[in-house]
């Protein structure tokens, strides 16, 4: 149901058109940028246990990777967050009841989670220096370095921001699917994506979001294979249909009967004794309702008109 009155709803499709282009930039941006980061940090040196000591000497040869890659995952998430903002204004626009701080919820929590693993980063790269540098790199100097402080309150603050990410992540792509500017495929792949968000599940190259991210600067564009959904074009809520929808088989006729022989035998049967009954009734009627002539109506019809009751007896000779 819209609340959009038409004049609303074309100025908001001359809107959107005017703006498209851009935000299926920042799409597409935030797609490389997220896959990226995660392609810089998976590769360089890795620890094959999970030993403090080791993860800090690691830490500090990984510090220029690590930091970059911690940038661009920044830069992705608020590129993200720009564009999911947008998608839930312009679902907003075509259904009020949508609450506005959805939208608040999205950005706040990409921008924590971003500067927050940016900050991270850099602290673990100055406690790393630090243990490499000075004492003699025992576990205690590596979990005094380590422990409390910003240290551990980061990493929560972290999770946090992408806990407040995935909801709105989730909620932005549910309601666009509902009013009609996501098709349910790119709708229920967003949600997923943004589950992914705060459980990421399987390789650590986030190739879900990327691909949804990818679709759906496809889509703001509007060079969707199927075409937009019908909600861009109306200014709208328009749930989407799919545009081919499975044909519908013709019913079944019910098989055809056979007939022997003998039905067919006393089916003619009954057709000639109606048409010998139809007849006579002819030949009785006449032309003017009274008595039919046998010789007007034919040799036929005369052998038909003889019975015993109208067939004259023959005089018998009497004996004398």
């Amino acid at each position: 149901m819209s609340f959009e009155s038409p004049a609303g709803a074309a100025e908001q499709v001359r809107y959107e058109s005017s703006v498209r282009s851009r935000y299926a930039v920042v799409a597409l941006i935030a797609g490389v940028l997220l896959v990226a980061q995660a392609v810089i940090q998976y590769t360089g040196p890795h620890t094959t246990v999970s030993e403090l000591t080791l993860d800090l000497i690691t830490a500090h040869k990984r510090f220029p990777l690590d930091l970059i890659g911690s940038v661009l995952d920044c830069l992705g998430l608020i590129a993200l967050a720009i564009m999911l903002a947008w998608l839930h204004r312009i679902s907003r626009a075509r259904s009020p009841e949508i609450r506005d701080f959805i939208r608040w919820l999205t950005l706040a929590g990409a921008v924590l989670s971003g500067v927050m693993a940016v900050a991270y980063a850099a602290l673990i790269a100055v406690k790393a220096s630090q243990f490499v540098a000075h004492g003699n790199q025992s576990y205690v100097e590596a979990d005094a370095l380590t422990s409390g402080g910003f240290t551990t309150i980061m990493p929560i603050l972290a999770q946090l921001g992408s806990l407040l990410l995935t909801v709105g992540f989730i909620w932005t792509s549910l309601n666009a699917t509902r009013i009609g500017l996501l098709t349910r495929f790119v709708g229920y792949l967003g949600a997923l994506a943004g589950l992914f968000v705060l459980f990421p599940i399987g390789t650590p190259v986030p190739v879900v979001q990327g691909f949804w991210l990818l679709s759906m600067a496809v889509m703001i564009a509007g060079y969707w294979p199927n075409g937009s959904p019908p909600a861009w074009e109306s200014g709208t809520a328009v749930p989407w249909t799919p545009l081919s929808q499975p044909r519908q088989r013709p019913a079944r006729q019910p098989p055809r009967q056979r007939v022997t022989r003998g039905q067919l035998a006393a089916s003619a049967a009954r057709a000639s004794a109606s048409e010998a009954t139809a007849r006579e009734s002819d030949s009785n009627q006449g032309g003017n309702g009274g008595p039919a002539s046998p010789k007007a109506a034919g040799p036929d019809a005369t052998a038909a008109a003889r019975t015993r009751a109208t067939t004259p007896k023959r005089k018998r000779k009497r004996r004398r």
